[in-house]
């Protein structure tokens, strides 16, 4: 009888130790989740940022090109016409000059604009990884842990432990910007 009791009591110890473990990496897995969806709807805003601006710098390049080709064709024009002619021509070529320095000058601003949403997009990319991995590293913890319960083995929880551990160094890293990251994770996962 006394070892039926003692074996009832090392499972309950068992299972408290596996409940408080599950518990632990779910509240922590739900903090992460809810911080990585914020950066991910943060990686949307600048990757459409970024779409947008480099459609501007497109289309400021093409307004550039045309105004080219037009001022071209405004100085052939104002060549083979009359002094009126020449007038207008050289009122449109004052237009496009102007117009054309004001596009030399946007085009450099957008890019460099344009790169710094995809750098932005980079830095947040990383801190999804870091909670991707979280993610993936608690959730092993979780099912090892629930072997570990149903199995009654020790070893398997402290494996659980280690997981979960990883696990949430990666949502540290993720929560307080640290620079670990896991590029084999990342290949993995991604």
């Amino acid at each position: 009888m006394d070892i039926e009791i003692g074996a009832e009591a090392k499972d309950k110890r068992l299972n408290r130790q596996v409940a408080i473990t599950v518990v632990a990496l779910s509240i922590f897995m739900g903090l992460c989740g809810v911080k990585d969806g914020n950066i991910v709807q943060a990686m949307q805003q600048a990757q459409s940022d970024g779409i947008d601006t480099w459609n501007e710098y497109q289309a400021t390049k093409t307004k550039l090109h045309i105004d080219e080709a037009a001022l071209t064709q405004a100085r052939l024009t104002g060549l083979a016409g009359d002094a009126r002619t020449a007038a207008a021509v050289q009122v449109e070529t004052a237009r496009l000059e102007t117009e054309m320095a004001k596009y030399k000058a946007e085009i450099p601003a957008l890019k460099i604009k344009a790169e710094g949403f995809q750098a932005q997009y980079d830095a947040l990319n990383v801190h999804d990884d870091q909670f991707d991995a979280s993610d993936a590293l608690i959730s092993i913890a979780v099912s090892i842990a629930a072997v570990a319960a149903l199995a009654e083995t020790p070893a398997a929880l402290w494996a659980a432990w280690v997981f979960g551990a990883m696990g949430v160094v990666m949502g540290l890293a993720g929560f307080l910007g640290w620079s670990l990251h896991s590029a084999f994770l990342s290949k993995l996962l991604s």
